[in-house]
């Protein structure tokens, strides 16, 4: 939902710029944009899911040791298969063992680049739609973008009597890891932080010159619950989880998330070069009836790091995607147009005083 163009727009407007920062980085497109540049980059996000698919972008291995460790893990790995009325219906039970087998011997084997790959490449593989050739996704028929709710799957499944049909595990893994690291950029020094972004900024020792980012847009709080079955393929519960501690989104107001951004830039400041740029991708819920440049310049004020606003420019619609901001009402009650997008463009001065 993050297009390239933006971060590997950005990197052309700022060459001089040596090292990039996204402190929310989800799945890792700004830090892949970094990569094709040269430049060394670091990620946070607080998201398990994003996280593991941000890191397989920063890694560099070929499609033979993926394949290689996919084989020796479905060989010696075992893992118990979930049961239940929701795993009978989304996975043939030959393909639910092969990736309960991939799930246990992931979480054990640590974060290897084949390792980091693996994981990923399972992540994009866990759910998705029904194609009449070779099979994309292990699930029986259901949306790639988010996990569909356990009660809802069923219904959708039993109504339309769509059985679980055998899909080969490795033979998907195969195919994938094929075309994705078929061209695959030179390796540059980076990493992905799993964590909340302020607490995360601080504890960086690098100096960045360039932050391209997007935070939640204000809002969403969705981000778990709509991942929950990727979050299990990770080592979380077999059952959706509607918590959202430690998301920025969760603030039970506006004051209180322009408080919580501005902890962000105010820590990011503190990690930034002077003239540093920072580029923020930002919108709403059509729902949330905010104004996101208000949202935004409020949070960059209230900070206090001499985060200087140099311009604001609407997004414009891509021809070919959909926005994210219109990606909300996929699947779901639609609640009216979606909120325009902004890109805001400030610069670090000397703090305030």
């Amino acid at each position: 939902m993050f297009p390239l163009d933006f971060p590997l727009g950005q990197l052309q407007l700022y060459p001089h710029a040596r090292r990039v920062l996204d402190p929310f980085c989800g799945r890792g497109t700004t830090l892949f944009a970094a990569r094709l540049g040269g430049r060394p980059a670091v990620g946070i996000d607080i998201n398990p899911v994003a996280v593991a698919i941000a890191r397989a972008k920063m890694v560099k291995v070929g499609p033979g040791a993926v394949v290689q460790l996919a084989r020796k893990l479905l060989r010696t790995a075992e893992e118990p298969a979930p049961m239940g009325e929701f795993w009978h219906w989304c996975f043939h039970a030959d393909t639910l063992r092969e990736t309960a087998a991939l799930r246990h011997g992931l979480r054990a084997c640590g974060d290897t680049p084949a390792a980091a790959v693996l994981r990923a490449i399972m992540l994009g593989a866990l759910h998705g739609p029904r194609n009449k050739g070779l099979p994309s996704y292990l699930s029986n028929q259901m949306p790639r973008s988010y996990a569909s709710k356990p009660a809802y799957a069923v219904r959708y499944w039993r109504d339309r009597g769509l059985e679980p049909v055998r899909v080969n595990t490795l033979d998907v893994i195969e195919r994938r890891v094929n075309y994705l690291l078929r061209s695959c950029p030179p390796g540059v020094p980076g990493r992905v932080v799993l964590g909340d972004a302020a607490g995360s900024v601080a504890t960086l020792r690098q100096r960045f010159d360039l932050v391209i980012t997007s935070p939640p847009y204000y809002g969403m709080r969705t981000y778990v619950p709509d991942q929950w079955l990727r979050h299990w393929f990770l080592g979380g519960p077999p059952d959706v989880q509607y918590g959202s501690e430690g998301q920025l989104a969760r603030q039970p107001n506006q004051a209180a998330f322009v408080s919580a951004l501005a902890n962000v830039w105010r820590a990011v400041a503190s990690r930034c070069t002077p003239g540093a740029r920072l580029v923020i991708r930002f919108g709403a819920l059509p729902s949330a009836k905010v104004s996101p440049e208000r949202l935004m310049i409020a949070s960059l004020y209230e900070a206090g790091a001499g985060w200087m606003t140099r311009d604001i420019r609407p997004v414009r619609a891509p021809s070919a995607h959909r926005r994210q901001a219109e990606q909300f009402n996929v699947g779901r009650r639609a609640i009216g147009r979606a909120v325009d997008e902004i890109d805001v463009m400030a610069e670090l001065l000397s703090a305030r005083r």
